[in-house]
């Protein structure tokens, strides 16, 4: 069985982390790369899916939270977010099966289609709530779509109707064309789950293994203050961020809360005659990275992983060595990744940390929200 190393007093190492967010906190500006370039304002409004296509079309999706929510998923066109696929989806009121709900993820996969994951916050181990979570297990639903971007079209829309929806909470996906497959990460019930998208069909696999579970040990602290809701209890994320390598070979993942990174051959995501004790071991501890939200990889092999703690986007390049490509006091909790053909890696940046959920009630967000890019190796 590969080796998976716990790390179990991290706290220190994060927290040295808080003198930097402090003095961000008192105005001063520690950080500032020209590298960072603003694609789009989005005022209000918090992004967290962001996609590419072939022809640098962007894509960037919005959780339906707050008075200010407009639009589950848009096209950024001249900087402005435009409703995608259409009005119709992006509708506030009507049949769930036909609008979206609660936009979490994009992905365009090696054939140029946009997959959307319209999900409902996970009940507990989530994004957007504390160990025992705030979503109420029976709103909103699951649901996959395909949209062909040669067309605009959704094509195909996946429920999910064999997943026990009441205790998953899916994140992030990523398509394997090769394989007819979706892996999609499950921090309600740090798993993953792969889904079938010939039969429609799922396998929930890795579901509480170290690699896939939040340490608790590992407490957020910015701006000198521990990540902690109004109950005290502390931001956790089981599994959350993934990657597919662009070769479909590889799918990499981690938990926010751990700072070591795993990956495992998707011949083996693929083989549903593994047991689960099979399958674990082969999966292999890639070493210590740093608190992540996101994760893409490009076609050299490049895993880029966001980097909160210091306003960082970093990359695992393939000989193993963790580089970083831009640091910046703008990169508030960076999140969702896109690569262009254009050279460019494309991000949003959720401010999560400063919620009033994570501040005594009070906003800290630093308005407008933003789309960045920065240009790849």
């Amino acid at each position: 069985m590969a080796t998976v190393k716990i790390y179990g007093k991290i706290i220190l190492a994060i927290t040295a982390f808080s003198t930097l967010t402090s003095v961000a906190s008192r105005g001063q500006q520690p950080y500032h790369s020209d590298k960072l370039i603003p694609v789009a304002d989005l005022g209000k409004r918090r992004a967290i899916g962001v996609s590419v296509s072939s022809d640098n079309r962007l894509f960037v999706s919005f959780p339906h939270q707050g008075k200010d929510y407009r639009y589950g998923l848009t096209e950024i066109v001249d900087g402005q977010p435009l409703p995608f696929p259409d009005e119709a989806w992006n509708t506030h009121h009507g049949d769930s099966a036909s609008r979206f709900v609660n936009v979490q993820d994009l992905y365009v996969d090696t054939e140029d289609n946009l997959w959307v994951l319209d999900s409902k916050p996970a009940p507990k181990g989530s994004i957007f709530g504390g160990p025992n979570g705030t979503a109420n297990p029976a709103e909103g639903a699951f649901k996959l779509l395909k949209i062909n971007l040669a067309s605009d079209r959704v094509e195909r829309i996946y429920t999910f109707d064999d997943l026990d929806k009441s205790a998953a909470g899916l994140n992030d996906m990523r398509i394997d064309t090769d394989k007819g497959l979706a892996y999609l990460s499950d921090p309600g019930r740090a798993a993953i789950v792969v889904l079938d998208l010939a039969a429609g069909t799922t396998r929930t696999v890795l579901e509480g293994r170290p690699f896939t579970t939040a340490d608790p040990e590992v407490i957020l602290t910015y701006d000198g203050k521990e990540m902690r809701d109004g109950k005290g209890s502390p931001f956790r994320s089981n599994v959350n961020g993934i990657a597919l390598t662009k070769d479909n070979r590889y799918f990499y993942f981690k938990p926010i809360n751990k700072l070591n990174l795993y990956r495992i051959e998707t011949r083996y995501l693929a083989d549903a005659s593994l047991t689960d004790d099979e399958l674990a071991s082969h999966v292999q501890d890639m070493g210590e990275t740093t608190v992540t939200h996101g994760l893409i990889a490009d076609e050299k092999g490049n895993i880029y992983l966001t980097s909160s703690m210091d306003y960082s986007i970093k990359y695992l390049s393939p000989d193993g060595r963790l580089h970083t490509l831009v640091q910046d006091s703008r990169l508030l909790w960076p999140d969702s990744f896109g690569i262009g053909s254009d050279g460019y890696l494309y991000f949003s940046c959720a401010q999560l940390q400063r919620d009033p959920q994570w501040n005594d009630s009070e906003d800290k967000v630093e308005y407008p929200y933003q789309i960045y890019k920065v240009k790849v190796p």
